[in-house]
């Protein structure tokens, strides 16, 4: 473990862990206000949420200095991001694409309001699935009998959402790998659908039941696609070790207000959905035969926020711990010093744990491997 690494590990992890127990417990002291004033709960957690996931975006932004930049069909695009409503559907190839696309939120400010459909399992995750149920994001165990209700309540009930929302759809339903492409493919010819190249047939389901219950609250659908120059495939770890990647993402606007231009029956938005990963595999081929996304490219700049909230907890956490490792040192009573070093080896411990969440050989649905015929 290198030096950089060890100290991202150790201080932006221990801020990271204890920050986030921190925002879980005032999270659950917030619930009080849920049947007496909604509204306000969702703004404080939406904050509260974002104190956190920027911790995560600053590493790429501020730690790693990874630049993302968007290509944009239309440079009108630029001056709706993060004053509406929205869906954005992004491709699923990296273990830090969540991260590149928190790191957009973030830049147009929709981060502390951006949703997922999440699986149920990381419910259990604490600090990710523990903040995402505050925040009202929908879980799902991505059987339909069993998730079509809670999905379409949970749904629902954002239609009022004060803050301007994002809901960051994953089509594809895991992450792409040659053997589940392969499987798709096949799913694909059984359904007299084209072939795709370089992404999974997409799982429709998702989408057509979030718009269906979004619309009128969502005025426009944004397609994004993901790439990182020079076929690199960077990890959370790497971020972690400060390595610097160039990220780019072509941004379309698929639809814009009014949506009910997106057809209202299923069968016709699976319809097309299918039509649209076609159109990105048209934009992936065109990206490595080319090197680039067409469109105008732009940089969006930092905003300092992410940087500023670490150093805010980073402060308040280390003071009092440095005077507290200095006494302990000084103390010479091995009992405490040992106890100090354990807090340090659980932290670390902690930070793995929570950065295995993201390996691509560690997550991803049963897709490819059981039940891949029934997708929809």
């Amino acid at each position: 473990m290198g030096l950089k690494e060890a100290f991202a590990i150790l201080v932006v992890g221990l801020v990271f862990v204890v920050s986030g127990l921190t925002i879980n417990l005032i999270q659950l002291v917030t619930c009080v206000l849920w049947p007496v004033n909604r509204q306000l709960y969702r703004r404080i957690n939406t904050r509260l949420s974002y104190s956190l996931w920027s911790q995560l975006v600053m590493l790429l932004e501020w730690w790693s200095c990874t630049e993302c930049t968007l290509f944009l069909e239309h440079d009108s695009t630029l001056d709706r991001l993060g004053k509406e409503h929205a869906i954005i559907i992004l491709n699923h190839n990296y273990e830090i694409d969540f991260l590149c696309g928190w790191n957009m939120a973030e830049r147009f400010g929709a981060l502390g309001a951006s949703k997922v459909l999440a699986k149920h399992e990381l419910l259990k995750v604490p600090l990710i699935g523990w903040t995402w149920y505050f925040l009202e994001v929908v879980f799902c165990k991505r059987k339909w009998e069993e998730d079509k209700k809670a999905v379409t309540n949970g749904l629902n009930q954002l239609k009022d959402y004060p803050e301007n929302m994002w809901v960051l759809l994953y089509c594809e339903g895991t992450r792409f790998t040659k053997k589940k492409h392969n499987i798709s493919m096949e799913v694909a010819d059984s359904k007299g659908l084209p072939r795709l190249k370089y992404h999974l047939l997409p799982r429709t389901k998702g989408f057509t039941t979030t718009l269906q219950c979004l619309r009128g609250t969502v005025t426009a659908v944004y397609d994004v696609t993901l790439n990182f120059r020079d076929g690199q495939v960077p990890t959370l770890l790497d971020i972690v070790k400060g390595r610097k990647y160039k990220a780019d993402m072509s941004l379309r606007l698929v639809k814009r207000f009014p949506v009910d231009q997106i057809p209202e029956d299923e069968k016709e938005c699976a319809s097309w959905l299918h039509r649209l990963y076609q159109e990105k595999d048209a934009l992936q081929e065109q990206y490595y035969t080319t090197g680039r996304f067409p469109g105008n490219p732009v940089i969006p700049a930092r905003r300092p926020w992410s940087l500023l909230n670490f150093l805010f907890w980073a402060g308040i956490l280390f003071y009092p711990l440095i005077r507290f490792a200095i006494s302990v040192v000084a103390s010479g009573n091995l009992l405490l010093i040992l106890g100090l070093l354990s807090l340090l080896v659980v932290a670390s411990v902690s930070v793995k744990r929570l950065i295995s969440v993201s390996e691509v050989k560690k997550t991803g649905s049963s897709y490819g491997v059981d039940g891949s015929k029934k997708q929809t």
